[in-house]
């Protein structure tokens, strides 16, 4: 084909056909938005993960996005008076989980709000024994509570931390009714105050992270920070996206040794209970559906482009974008699988 100067203009003015849908949707985008996280931290892993989906937004975009770590009741303050579009939220399962425990301030995330695009999931969420503890895996925590022993379990309720706790107590009904009373809560607060719980021997088991945890798996066993992983929640097939190098000096072959199939904790006697940390945004009920759209086909796009998994993946987070409309489903089948094993371990303790 020979290429006249027409046929290149023409060219280029099918390429910005093509461009117009998110240019000239942006137009109607605030030139400045807010993206509040339900965390007051800003080394975590809500704050990490929000960064790096701003940055390609705004520069997908045009816009200026700046997340602002407030914490859960503000974000949720702040996002429910903005119709106008100017904040967004990014926050993860325990939008619907807080609602679930009845937590003070959790609203029903589908009710209230409009759940939108996933974006990542945090594969680390762990539990962790002292190096010399008796329990060398899951199997021996469950065995233990069915044999009459009291298991404390650290962690900080409502949430993500206390999903896995439940599940435990699940997993101790199915396998020996009335075990479940063996196992205990230890109600503490942040990372830090779980992982103190176990050195001043308040607690056997604690939730923990790969991500804040991996670095104590790593010391000898006489040192009194000390512990060892017993259980990862991700699923199999999450995990597996991880890289191969891991986290710190535990690789990835290493980590998979603490999930399922491995570390079994049942759901129902048949398949094993999982849980994947997953991010995604929320928007104001009342915002312009076409801002929302424009949102939406931005990330669908960026995600095609491929740049932004390698970011995260490089902070260890598993890609997984699903837009708003596959989300919500996703997230709403998966509220009502934990729905049912919070209301079981009510009925039954």
């Amino acid at each position: 084909m020979t290429f006249t100067r027409r046929t290149l203009m023409a060219g280029a003015g099918v390429l910005a056909l093509l461009g117009q849908p998110i240019a000239a949707a942006a137009q109607d985008l605030p030139r400045n938005m807010r993206m509040v996280i339900g965390s007051s931290s800003t080394g975590g892993d809500t704050y990490q993960n929000s960064a790096i989906v701003a940055e390609a937004l705004s520069e997908k975009l045009g816009i200026n996005i700046k997340v602002d770590a407030v914490g859960v009741g503000e974000a949720y303050k702040a996002l429910g008076r903005d119709s106008r579009g100017t904040t967004i939220m990014m926050f993860h399962d325990q939008a619907y989980l807080g609602n679930l425990y009845g937590v003070t301030g959790y609203a029903d995330p589908f009710e209230e709000y409009i759940v939108g695009p996933t974006v990542a999931i945090n594969p680390g969420n762990a539990y962790l024994v002292a190096k010399g503890s008796p329990y060398q895996s899951m199997e021996d925590i469950l065995t233990a509570a069915e044999n009459g022993e009291r298991v404390r379990v650290a962690i900080q309720p409502g949430g993500v931390s206390e999903i896995g706790f439940t599940a435990m107590k699940n997993a101790a009904r199915v396998r020996a009714p009335g075990s479940e009373e063996n196992i205990v809560a230890v109600n503490t607060g942040s990372q830090s105050d779980k992982n103190q719980s176990m050195w001043d021997d308040l607690s056997d088991v604690i939730n923990g992270s790969i991500q804040a945890n991996e670095q104590f798996t790593q010391l000898a066993e006489d040192d009194q920070k000390a512990m060892r992983f017993v259980w990862i929640t991700a699923r199999p097939q999450t995990l597996e996206q991880a890289p191969e190098e891991g986290m710190g000096d535990t690789d990835r072959a290493a980590l998979m040794q603490f999930a399922s199939p491995e570390a079994s904790v049942t759901l129902d006697g048949e398949q094993d209970f999982t849980f994947d940390k997953e991010f995604f945004l929320l928007f104001n009920k009342d915002m312009d559906p076409a801002m929302i759209e424009t949102i939406d086909t931005a990330l669908t796009e960026i995600f095609e482009e491929g740049a932004i998994q390698e970011r995260q993946k490089e902070s260890f987070f598993i890609p997984n974008f699903l837009p708003l409309e596959e989300a919500q489903a996703h997230l709403r089948e998966k509220r009502d699988t934990y729905r049912q094993v919070i209301s079981d371990i009510s009925g039954g303790s």
